[in-house]
């Protein structure tokens, strides 16, 4: 009651006034004098919002911040509220669709990937899994509907480098994420964004088998060789890359990516022994090979970069064959862009209207 009488005795302020006067309540001959912006107070109250903008301007693009740079807050709840299910239906065609994981400082990768993508035709079927608030509104606000986040997100501002626990973490998500789409009846191709397509991969996708993955070995095998999983290394387990990974929506599918799950939860990361997701893939597809239809794409068509970009003489003599190469091998963000650029394979810098997102600022 006695807020509400408070209320009532207040006077009404005209809402066309100058919302930085002074009050009603303090000298009438100075209330209504307007402020220059080259007085005393003009000049504190321009300090003051220089102080406000560089304090919330480097959130823009941020869920904690209301107002960024492009998006409205409208567009901000509706891309949070956004869910695989809905993305993956949005995005499938022909019951498939082409997946990747990316986090904010790897978007050049992904621009470069993508490229690669849409010159083969298939950039209607990507969906992006933002890692972080700031990929799920860049690559929506450019290309709306082709990015979803699955909670939590990680920070936005790491590039996360091989065999750190940050890395680990981005990685160990991976096998999960993979599962929800097979549970939903999707085909799903998986890719790291540190790719190049040269030819249309579905095309080697023979037969009707569970899974189809690429060998990390860079021991040439014989252009005919087996598509059956190698037998272990060293370690006692094979040497599969986790990087591209093509699945059909079936019980076999599904088992191997709940192993590699559960392989992840019994070997985790730790400053003594600094796994990945790969060893568990492995372990995953080994444990369950009996149960589960395998396929080993052609070594030819889908090359190690410890191969492609290591061995000059076997890319000569199987120049033509090549459909996807793998940047890996090699560990840096700027690595792996000098690599690229030294083998004519990053396109961003000329091709970049060649990409759904266009030209990233």
């Amino acid at each position: 009651m006695a807020q509400q009488q408070f209320l009532h005795q207040r006077p009404i302020q005209n809402p066309f006034t100058n919302p930085f006067a002074s009050s009603p309540l303090s000298n009438s001959s100075t209330s209504n004098r307007p402020i220059s912006l080259f007085s005393r107070n003009g000049l504190l109250l321009l300090l003051a919002l220089l102080v406000i903008l560089g304090v919330f301007l480097p959130w823009a693009g941020s869920p904690l911040f209301p107002f960024p740079n492009r998006l409205s807050s409208s567009s901000q709840s509706r891309w949070r509220d956004y869910s695989l299910a809905q993305a993956v239906k949005f995005v499938a065609k022909n019951g498939t669709v082409i997946v990747c994981a990316v986090s904010y400082p790897y978007l050049p990768f992904l621009n470069n990937w993508l490229i690669s993508v849409s010159r083969q035709k298939h950039q209607d079927q990507v969906l992006v899994i933002a890692e972080d608030y700031a990929t799920l509104y860049k690559v929506n606000e450019k290309w709306p509907g082709h990015a979803v986040l699955i909670p939590p997100a990680f920070d936005s501002q790491t590039a996360h480098k091989f065999g750190s626990q940050g890395f680990f973490n981005f990685t160990a998500r991976r096998p999960q994420h993979l599962l929800q789409i097979l549970e939903l009846g999707y085909n799903v191709m998986y890719n790291d964004v540190d790719m190049v397509w040269l030819q249309d991969p579905f095309q080697y996708l023979e037969g009707k088998h569970d899974a189809y993955f690429m060998d990390d070995m860079t021991a040439i095998k014989p252009l005919d060789h087996s598509h059956a999983l190698p037998p272990p290394g060293k370690k006692g387990r094979t040497y599969i890359c986790s990087c591209m990974i093509f699945l059909r929506p079936t019980n076999g599918a599904k088992l191997l990516m709940k192993k590699w799950i559960e392989e992840l939860q019994t070997q985790p990361w730790s400053r003594a022994k600094k796994a990945n997701d790969q060893p568990g893939f492995n372990w995953a597809l080994n444990k369950t090979a009996h149960q589960v239809d395998l396929y080993l794409l052609s070594q030819a068509a889908f090359p190690t970069g410890g191969l492609y970009f290591k061995n000059s003489t076997w890319v000569k003599e199987t120049k033509g064959k090549h459909v996807i190469i793998h940047n890996n091998y090699i560990v840096g963000f700027e690595k792996k862009t000098k690599r690229f650029r030294d083998f004519g394979l990053w396109l961003v810098d000329d091709h970049s209207s060649e990409s759904p997102l266009g030209k990233l600022e």
